[in-house]
């Protein structure tokens, strides 16, 4: 009785699959990545510890920054064209909120001369931003 010889074949590992995967993971890795710096203006957050879960659609980002420079979606305003653009603001939307983000080194005075600047322009309500502390004490 005659066995046939099985012929050897060269194995080798195909990388090709492997590229794809690891290119379709960097691809997902970079659309769902999360910037925290979107005004352009870097401060830095008093920390709480109660979170409010509250979501609203006509909301708008007023950030204050350690030299007390006032931000609006990235843009630089002073007190006296802050006033106007909150009113247009208003105007368009109708009802309006704003979330302040001050730099916890801003002194107290010119968070409230920008709050009642935003009073006087028509916002219905203020919130005051604070980064939540996860790590309560115990």
């Amino acid at each position: 009785m005659r066995f046939k010889k099985k012929s050897e074949e060269d194995l080798f590992i195909s990388v090709t699959p492997l590229v794809d995967i690891v290119l379709v993971c960097l691809i997902f890795f970079m659309i769902t990545y999360h910037f925290d710096i979107v005004s352009g203006a870097r401060i830095d957050l008093p920390k709480v510890v109660n979170k409010n879960l509250e979501e609203d659609a006509d909301k708008v980002t007023l950030i204050i920054s350690k030299s007390a420079e006032i931000f609006i979606g990235g843009k630089k305003y002073d007190q006296k064209t802050l006033e106007n653009e909150l009113k247009n603001l208003v105007k368009g939307k109708g009802y309006l909120r704003v979330i302040l983000q001050a730099d916890k080194d801003v002194a107290h005075g010119k968070v409230v001369e920008i709050m009642d600047i935003a009073k006087g322009a028509g916002i219905s309500s203020i919130i005051i931003a604070a980064k939540w502390k996860s790590d309560v004490l115990q």
